[in-house]
């Protein structure tokens, strides 16, 4: 096929004239979204493998389920959208579900496998959209923030810049450490701190691929010190056999998972639809009203990329936020997914690269993303403390308990009772008692 005949299909397939856009355009906002998002390829495995999942495997994981979620959302939704393993579930998955209540990750991939079926059942019945609709805006922004400080706790401990005190349960490490009489540099300290003002700094200039940028350098840093041994940077590609097809469904059958199930498909509902907004307003595509066109095949191609995520071995799959950054690079089509798909699965050939990186050169980028997520508590009611309290809740108890899930239940809880006793019962639809209820019964019967 010639050069002209392919763009001509490219040309009619994702209607680039229709949209105002181009190959040569699509593409390089494939590569801006791409270099914003393929973090992801190092954080997230370097997150999983603490359950015991095996690094590789994860890492293979993580970027055939970003590919098939890019194909999808590109070729049948037509959207410049790409998906990967979510920040937030991912740390749910790992700190809450299996090393928090000590379930195997086999199970908690059954639990993810679940959820994404629950997805595309509600999707297809419009369910999934009436509760988005439903839950007050409070609590829809304070769950973002308070995964955001979630992941800012993490980063902070897996770096050791802070650790554990009895005194004050959490205290800040120091810069130096002393052996044999002799004070020297605490180097993954200094370094995960100077990674962190590395990457805002990046930011703020507006550079592509800050965030793997800085995780870069301080792995080169960490490599130079001793620290890290770079093993070389191209091999074959990992085996992904230690995960895939790894679902244990008879762990799913009590009342704990079904709780757990219930998170993973509340977490993602918010981040997902968050994430489909911002950028599809960012694009300029909404219609008249407001809402997403062919919204049915956009929540298909996430719910889509939950199960093969699953099924593959890892956590939920969702729409990235950072595809605005390709939005504003000029993508308006499904091209843009399409390219940061076929991106995603050139990684998997720089599995060495993933596994040569410490957790001090992740937490940076955690840490940035921990700040991105807060600033969705600027769009809570704080004047009014019927919403402000549960807000605060929510979001405080995330990283006070080390637990996602008690933070969201903590949230709903207090919003329904508040009101109550406020009088203003009539302010909560009927979904936040619906859940406030369930997590109550939970509680009372089963703990936390």
């Amino acid at each position: 096929m010639s050069s002209s005949t392919s763009q001509s299909f490219l040309e009619r397939y994702f209607k680039l004239s229709e949209h105002g856009t181009s190959v040569r355009t699509e593409i390089i906002a494939g590569f801006t979204t791409f270099l914003t998002m393929c973090y992801i390829t190092i954080v997230n495995p370097a997150i999983l493998s603490q359950t015991g999942m095996d690094f590789g495997a994860v890492f293979v994981a993580t970027c055939i389920s970003s590919a098939i979620g890019c194909f999808i959302m590109g070729a049948f939704a037509n959207y410049p959208i790409a998906l990967a393993p979510g920040m937030g579930l991912n740390a749910y998955f790992t700190f809450s579900v299996v090393k928090g209540m000590g379930v195997n990750w086999q199970v908690a991939l059954a639990a993810v496998f679940v959820s994404g079926v629950i997805f595309i059942l509600f999707s297809c019945f419009k369910i999934r959209e009436m509760l988005v609709n439903a839950l007050p805006k409070s609590l829809k922004m304070a769950i973002a923030a308070g995964i955001g400080l979630f992941l800012a706790l993490i980063a902070l401990k897996s770096s050791g810049i802070i650790i554990a005190s009895d005194a004050t349960l959490l205290k800040m490490n120091d810069l130096y450490v002393i052996q044999d009489g002799v004070k020297s540099p605490n180097l993954p300290v200094i370094l995960a701190l100077l990674g962190f003002i590395l990457t805002v700094t990046l930011d703020y200039f507006h550079v592509r691929g800050a965030l793997v940028i800085s995780i870069l350098t301080i792995t080169g840093l960490a490599a130079a010190f001793g620290l890290t041994e770079i093993k070389g940077v191209v091999s074959a590609v990992p085996s992904i056999a230690p995960t895939f097809g790894q679902m244990d469904f008879n762990g799913l059958f009590n009342s704990s998972m079904i709780a757990v199930i219930f998170v993973f498909f509340l977490v993602d509902l918010f981040d997902s639809t968050g994430s489909l907004v911002g950028a599809v307003h960012r694009a300029g595509l909404l219609d008249k009203d407001g809402k997403i066109p062919r919204l049915k095949r956009t929540l298909f191609a996430d719910s889509t990329a939950i199960i093969a995520g699953a099924t593959l071995g890892t956590s939920s799959v969702t729409p990235y936020v950072e595809s605005a950054s390709g939005v504003a690079a000029g993508g308006r089509t499904g091209l843009t997914a399409i390219t940061v798909g076929v991106l995603m699965l050139l990684c998997l050939w720089f599995s060495p690269l993933a596994q040569a990186v410490p957790a001090f050169a992740t937490a940076p980028a955690l840490l940035y993303i921990g700040v991105q997520m807060m600033k969705s508590a600027l769009e809570i009611d704080w004047e009014d403390m019927t919403e402000a309290a549960p807000a605060f809740l929510t979001i405080a108890f995330m990283p006070f308990t080390y637990s996602i899930a008690d933070g969201i239940a903590l949230g709903f809880i207090s919003y329904a009772l508040i009101k109550l006793f406020t009088k203003r019962h009539k302010d909560v639809p009927s979904m936040v008692w619906l859940v406030a209820v369930c997590w109550l019964v939970k509680f009372w019967f089963l703990g936390v």
